[in-house]
């Protein structure tokens, strides 16, 4: 077997580790709550802080990769996420939970800093677009597979099952990737670390995403949501002018965005993350919290959204390989908004198989538009940066997977009244509950779907402006490289043979 599918099959266990985490964690947040006796701010930050701990960390590592070794860090990367899965089922309270959960977000960071890179350095830029297509399977594998593993164990055992089943996948994923990853960096003994750049941005970003979420659940106009904003907003501002003007070695090289085709893909990716990353999020309070489902129901609602995923993906990346990312990833947007569009229609009655069915929906858009973009963005950059590409990806789409749950929370929010919302997500909404508040089930039933609506239709224009940019990324050539670039030995070809170390 060629080393590219080697390659590809190391970092495809990687990605299903990944999607099961994330599947079973939203669909086990209320009796993780429950169990912990945890409070929302506290399951806030269980779902937050790995998304910070990665989006703070993945730059500097994608940096530190292309330095010192891409394989080497992939592979600790499998060896921190693994401990921290396992310590996750130990948890004892909230705060233990979120502790764990901030070190599986590091080992998170190493591999999600790398794996773009490896697999790009591994297969020809013609070819791009099929791996990432069939990465994204693997993803809806993972997906599907923990909507039902986690709907089991949450039926028949305890959530702590949850993490534990990563452990024998990162155990194996460690052992193959030892063996198997080649180590495509020949480090440079002139290369610098820019520790300066990567503290300002790390504490940057951290700050201003907790300011965030402070006021997300306390309110936006309280010293302790604006302070951290404004605490850091110079930090990041100074990152960029160390950036620009002092370093010698920048972990970001600003250079990356005089190419348009980069630019653009990223920004398209970011507003294609802020409006769609909390769908499920919403969907399965709205299954279990006002359709009032059991937990293995609700899950298997969001199946059709990971099938089409799997069954589009790799047709899309190879459509994408020959015509390039514009037309493809422009149509799935247009059908992900189309989708997200019609999810603001549903309300208390909308049989479920039809909600089903717009999750479908959404999911061949998926399919049609993240190989081709993954791809554009990737084969916009020479192969010596690959991994600082992989990182600057990572790290503006996790920001925009911790801001879509912000804007679907404080959308969705809005229009309940206080004190709600830490039951409904909490896991202790009960009909006494809803009693001492005042209200019907009926009108908690009207305000959440006015909340939901609300939240999906700002989503579906965020996707339409997706689409706007990506449409004026122009024509791309096909046949030679994803953005129209002739090869050359600097942006092509695989990796040079050598040894497992």
């Amino acid at each position: 077997m060629d080393y590219k599918w080697k390659a590809l099959a190391i970092v495809s266990l990687g990605s299903l580790m990944g999607s099961i985490d994330s599947t079973v964690l939203i669909i086990g947040f209320p009796s993780v709550a429950r169990d912990l006796n945890a409070s929302l701010v506290d399951m806030v930050w269980v779902l937050l802080i790995y998304l910070v701990m990665g989006t703070a960390l993945v730059l500097s590592l994608g940096r530190l990769a292309d330095m010192k070794g891409r394989r080497r860090l992939y592979l600790a990367g499998f060896v921190v996420f693994t401990i921290g899965s396992a310590l996750c089922g130990f948890a004892a309270n909230g705060l233990d939970l979120i502790g764990f959960r901030a070190l599986q977000g590091v080992g998170g960071a190493m591999l999600v800093a790398n794996s773009f890179a490896i697999v790009s350095d591994a297969f020809p830029a013609a070819e791009r677009g099929r791996a990432f297509g069939l990465i994204s399977i693997v993803w809806g594998v993972g997906s599907v597979a923990g909507i039902f593993v986690g709907g089991t164990i949450l039926t028949i055992t305890s959530w702590r099952w949850i993490f534990w089943i990563n452990l024998p996948i990162g155990v194996v994923a460690t052992a193959l990737g030892a063996w198997i990853l080649r180590e495509s960096v020949t480090p440079n003994p002139k290369d610098t670390f820019d520790f300066p750049a990567a503290i300002l941005f790390t504490a940057g970003l951290v700050t201003i995403l907790y300011g965030i979420t402070e006021g997300i659940l306390f309110g936006w106009t309280s010293l302790g949501t604006l302070g951290p904003v404004l605490a850091g907003l110079p930090l990041l501002v100074g990152f960029y002018l160390w950036e620009r003007y002092g370093s010698r070695d920048p972990i970001l090289p600003l250079s990356l965005f005089n190419e348009p085709m980069f630019s653009l893909s990223l920004l398209t990716s970011i507003l294609q993350g802020v409006a769609l990353f909390a769908t499920n999020f919403l969907l399965m309070a709205y299954f279990q919290g006002i359709r009032g489902v059991s937990v293995l129901t609700a899950s298997s609602l969001l199946v059709p959204l990971f099938v089409s995923l799997m069954i589009l993906a790799p047709i899309g990346g190879r459509l994408s390989d020959r015509y390039g990312p514009r037309v493809l990833a422009t149509s799935g947007l247009l059908v992900q908004a189309l989708a997200i569009f019609l999810m603001s229609t549903i309300d208390t009655s909308t049989p479920l198989w039809v909600v089903a069915g717009f999750e479908g929906i959404l999911g061949v858009g998926a399919g049609l538009f993240f190989p081709a973009n993954t791809a554009a963005t990737m084969g916009s950059v020479p192969r010596e940066r690959y991994g600082v590409a992989s990182g600057t990806m990572m790290t503006f789409r996790n920001s925009a997977v911790a801001l879509s749950y912000v804007l679907a929370l404080v959308l969705l929010t809005s229009r309940l009244p206080s004190g709600i919302a830490p039951l409904l997500f909490g896991g202790a909404f009960t009909p006494a509950s809803l009693a001492s508040l005042g209200l019907t089930a009926s009108q908690l039933d009207s305000l959440f779907v006015s909340g939901l609506h609300a939240a999906f239709l700002v989503s579906a224009f965020l996707v339409l402006a997706a689409a706007a940019v990506s449409f004026s990324r122009g024509r791309t050539a096909t046949g030679t490289t994803l953005v129209g670039i002739p090869a050359s030995p600097a942006r092509e070809g695989p990796p040079p043979p050598s040894s497992p170390t």
